[in-house]
């Protein structure tokens, strides 16, 4: 997750409050989000190794989220870019679009990045921070909760809308916290090249869903405040899904921090009102994006399949109300 906070509160520890409330009588629209489907998606990713730009398992774990696409009968494009690094490094970036039912009139867009942060810059070790980063929740849990929802949208007869599922690349190539710079332009790459490329297209997009670090333990999503600006309508919808189909205690009714991530371009520069599922941690001294961001430490062992439910099962609940 190439976001930076520019509001992060952060406490004594990373403890959190339970988060496995629901509403007394949820009611959930069409089929039950898998979670063992979800976390088998994510953990066949991280099969690769840490998905770095320019490295032989980036290439192949693209391949792999192509194809998966392609089967679960989404018509797949792939955009690729030669993009430039903070550092100067040309970036062989792959954004992959995959559309489900793209002859309607009116599309979704749900979105999450698929590389890997190449550098541990926030762990606690310092003899780590030039390590790759898994990205088992930061950059896999998002690629993974949307192909479970192109699964089950297989199974699915009344969806009005179009989905435009978009893997964005070169999200994490931003600038190490051991260089002491701030470049809020070098994050998000991939999304900033899609923003400016859009191509002429017979539907419109009404709104996008961007998903960041949604399989982490102890997650809750309180409202991104860049959402909030650009896109409370949509906040609204969203949150209000989560808490109809029994998720409330993971989407709580209150605002966290304003973060630069990949929503950022898609509402600037595409003009697609644009919201951001992110976790916040207020208590947690490490991070307020949680304990693993940006460190070794962001592995399978690290998700949790309660967390990808929530917000898949919200997902479903969004496109299925449309």
């Amino acid at each position: 997750m190439a976001a930076i906070a520019l509001l992060i509160l952060s406490g004594a520890s990373c403890k959190r409050k339970g988060n496995t409330e629901v509403i007394t009588e949820p009611t959930v629209k069409g089929p039950e989000f898998n979670a063992d489907s979800a976390f088998a998606y994510c953990d066949a990713q991280c099969a690769f190794g840490p998905r770095t730009m320019n490295s032989e398992a980036h290439e192949k774990c693209g391949e792999w989220i192509a194809e998966k696409f392609r089967r679960l009968g989404c018509e797949v494009e792939l955009q690729k870019a030669a993009l430039t690094g903070y550092d100067g490094t040309m970036l062989r970036a792959t954004n992959i679009i995959a559309r489900h039912k793209p002859e309607k009139k009116r599309h979704i867009l749900i979105c999450a990045h698929w590389d890997s942060r190449p550098w541990a810059d926030n762990d606690p070790d310092s003899t780590n921070w030039t390590k790759p980063v898994m990205a088992a929740n930061d950059g896999a849990s998002g690629v993974a909760v949307m192909l479970e929802v192109a699964r089950l949208l297989q199974q699915v007869d009344s969806l009005n809308v179009g989905v435009d599922f978009v893997c964005f690349d070169a999200e994490d190539w931003g600038v190490p916290q051991w260089t002491n710079r701030s470049d809020a332009d070098s994050w998000a790459l991939g999304a900033q090249y899609w923003a400016t490329h859009q191509p002429s297209k017979t539907w419109e997009t009404t709104y996008g869903i961007l998903l960041d670090m949604v399989g982490g333990q102890g997650a809750q999503f309180y409202k991104e405040q860049v959402s909030l600006h650009y896109a409370s309508s949509v906040v609204d919808r969203v949150w209000s899904a989560a808490h109809a189909a029994g998720y409330s205690g993971y989407f709580p009714m209150e605002q966290g921090g304003a973060i630069t991530d990949d929503h950022l371009p898609v509402n600037e520069k595409a003009g697609i009102p644009c919201i951001d599922i992110i976790p916040y941690y207020p208590q947690c001294e490490a991070s307020s994006f949680g304990p693993t961001w940006h460190t070794i430490q962001d592995d399978m062992n690290h998700i949790d399949k309660n967390s990808l439910k929530a917000v898949g099962q919200t997902l479903m609940q969004v496109l299925l109300t449309e």
